[in-house]
This record gives structure tokens, C-alpha cells and sequence, in this order.
């Protein structure tokens, strides 16, 4: 059961860090921020989405503010939620008979509870969908990715979001073992922040403290980072260096806390799927596990080799475009 010629369906990446919208045929409409800009008094109505919003993050006017619609991978404001999702599904539904109900697949995190998927459905649902399937995350990367979650060989995956760090191990459309954390990719940026306070009286913005987490994922190994704040000491601005080593080092309780969680998974794994998994390594994706040394880390905790999904930002809402049409993968582990 493809879709029709008549309607238009979408995978959606609905992420903590970024929500990403992709068509069936792998492209690629939207990729920005989870971040949307708000009269104080009314979440009801976007006035600003993605990019746009997430450069007011710390500096918006009196009577306005930037939030994030999606935390921990899952809805927890509703009218917030919903004023998001319509602006989004707006903004990719700009011909005519793409606004003729389209059908959506939305990735979700495996440890969503019914409460937390319920008010995800509601919410694309606002926003006039004929249909919404839900599928877990790991499961919708495994697909963008080239794997086969209803072969008779057992996969593990690993997916390292904003809000979310989930690892996953799956064969013949069924879940062997899973074990999902809520942290993630976001304590590691407040790890940043908290280290720059305490041994450096650096108060930075929560810009700042992202883009100095995503300056670390591909250090040009030319010396030092820059970073702007304001001295808590002398309250006023000033400009340090920094040595990428130091700032890698303020991270490693928390990506230690991600891992650990997650190798819990391997004492619920079946002894015979090891072989399979052992054979072909772990996949990892999501932003969080660009970070340097994060394959490593993994590698050493879980005792697989690890290999990294060629577009770990995307690669979710992909395979949720690609599941549009694959209704036995919907049937085995779809759900809303």
C-alpha cells in the first residue's frame, strides 16, 4: 500500500535540537531549530520558527520570548506543540494539493509514554494530516540508514538526539532489547555552561554554550577555541581561549552517564543475536554522537565495533519518509 497520486505524505523528525521534514522521495524540505518565538501571553501563535526564532534565543523584546515546543524528545505543552507543528507542516505544504491532508510519519522516542505520544498525534494532527503514523526513532534511523528492521538478523542501533540517547536492538519487526536515557545531548551543553561558570567566572549565553558543544565535534586542531561572556567577578565582557582537550574533559561525566545507561542494554540482549551484532557493528547516529571520541567511548563500553551513520542529522525523518510506504514496518512497529 504506497500513497496516492492524490496526497502527499511526509517523515517528520520532531527533535529536541532540530525538527527535520522529509518527502518519500529523500528530499529534504526542512531542516531547522526547534525553536519558535511567542507573545508571552499567548503560546497559541508562532511569530517566528526555526532559524529565524532561535536568533532571538537571549535577546527577545519585552512581551515576547523563544521557547523549545519539544523537550526530551516528546510534547510537553500541547497548545505550544501544536502552534509549532502547523507552522512547520505550513511552511512545507506550498503547492495546492499538498494541502489536501497529508499523510505523516513522525519519529518519537522509544520511552515516550502513551500520555507523551497521545499529545503528539493531537498535535500534527491540528494541523489538518489525513493520517499519522508514530515509529520509534531508533527504528526510523535504522530504515534512512539502509537496514532492514523485518530481516531475520538481529541489528543494533544507537541514536543520540538533544533530549534523548537511546540504543536499540531489533530483528524480524520485533524489539529485543532497548534502553532509552533523557540524557542527552542537552547536558552536555549545560555541562559546558556550569564548567565555564565554576572555573572560569564566565557566564555565556545558551547559544553560546551550543555553539561551543558543536565547535568541539570537528576541532581544526589549530589551537584553542575563542569564547565570549560576560566575568562574573568584574560583571564585564571579556573573551577567553580555551583548549579543546579542557572543554572535552568538563563533558566526559556526562557522556559516561549517557553510555552507562545504555550498555544496560547488552544484559537483556539474547546470546544468539550477539553473533549478528558482533558481525556487523553497532550503527550510531543523532547529533550527539558526533562529538570526538564518542565512537570510542562506545566502542569500549559496549565491546561492538561502532560505525556512524553517513547522515546521522537526517536520517530519522528519512527513514520515516521511506516507512510512508512500507505498511509492514508500520504494522510492526508503528502505533499512535
Amino acid at each position: 500500500m504506497g500513497i496516492g497520486w492524490f496526497s502527499v505524505g511526509y517523515g517528520v523528525d520532531l527533535g529536541t535540537a532540530n525538527t527535520v521534514v522529509c518527502r518519500p522521495n529523500g528530499a529534504i524540505v526542512l531542516n531547522e531549530p526547534s525553536v519558535m518565538v511567542v507573545r508571552t501571553d499567548d503560546h497559541r501563535k508562532a511569530l517566528l520558527i526555526g532559524s529565524a526564532a532561535r536568533e532571538l534565543v537571549g535577546r527577545t523584546p519585552v512581551g515576547m520570548e523563544a521557547i523549545r515546543p519539544i523537550r526530551d524528545g516528546v510534547i510537553t505543552d500541547l497548545n505550544t506543540a501544536r502552534a509549532f507543528v502547523i507552522s512547520i507542516l505550513r511552511r512545507v505544504n506550498r503547492r495546492p494539493w499538498e494541502r489536501l491532508r497529508p499523510r505523516c510519519v513522525v519519529g518519537v522516542p522509544t520511552g515516550a509514554t502513551s500520555l507523551e505520544r497521545r499529545a503528539l498525534v493531537e498535535a500534527v494532527e491540528e494541523a489538518h494530516v489525513g493520517r499519522v503514523d508514530l515509529i520509534p526513532e531508533p527504528i526510523a534511523g535504522a530504515v534512512g540508514c539502509g537496514l532492514d528492521p523485518l530481516s531475520r538478523r538481529a541489528h543494533m542501533v544507537v541514536d543520540v538526539g538533544g533530549g534523548t540517547a537511546e540504543v536499540t536492538a531489533f530483528c524480524f519487526g520485533g524489539v529485543l532489547a532497548t534502553k532509552s536515557s533523557r540524557i542527552a545531548g542537552d547536558e552536555m551543553t549545560t555541562a559546558l555552561h556550569q564548567h565555564l561558570r565554576r572555573e572560569h567566572h564566565l557566564l555565556v549565553g545558551e547559544l553560546t554554550a551550543e555553539d561551543l558543544k558543536v565547535r568541539l565535534r570537528n576541532p581544526d586542531g589549530r589551537g584553542p577555541l575563542m569564547v565570549e561572556g560576560r566575568d562574573l567577578v568584574t560583571g564585564r565582557p571579556a573573551l577567553i581561549s580555551l583548549e579543546p582537550d579542557e572543554l572535552s574533559d568538563a563533558l566526559s561525566p556526562t557522556v559516561d552517564g549517557i553510555i552507562e545507561a545504555l550498555a544496560a542494554c547488552l544484559t537483556e540482549l539474547p546470546p544468539q543475536a550477539t553473533g549478528d551484532i558482533m558481525q556487523e557493528g553497532v550503527l550510531v547516529f543523532g547529533g550527539g554522537s558526533l562529538l570526538q571520541g564518542f565512537e570510542q567511548r562506545l566502542e569500549d563500553a559496549f565491546g561492538f565495533s561502532i560505525r556512524h551513520s553517513e547522515r546521522p542529522l537526517t536520517c530519522v525523518a528519512e527513514g520515516a519518509a521511506l516507512i510512508l510506504s512500507q505498511p509492514d514496518v508500520v504494522a510492526a512497529f508503528g502505533g499512535r
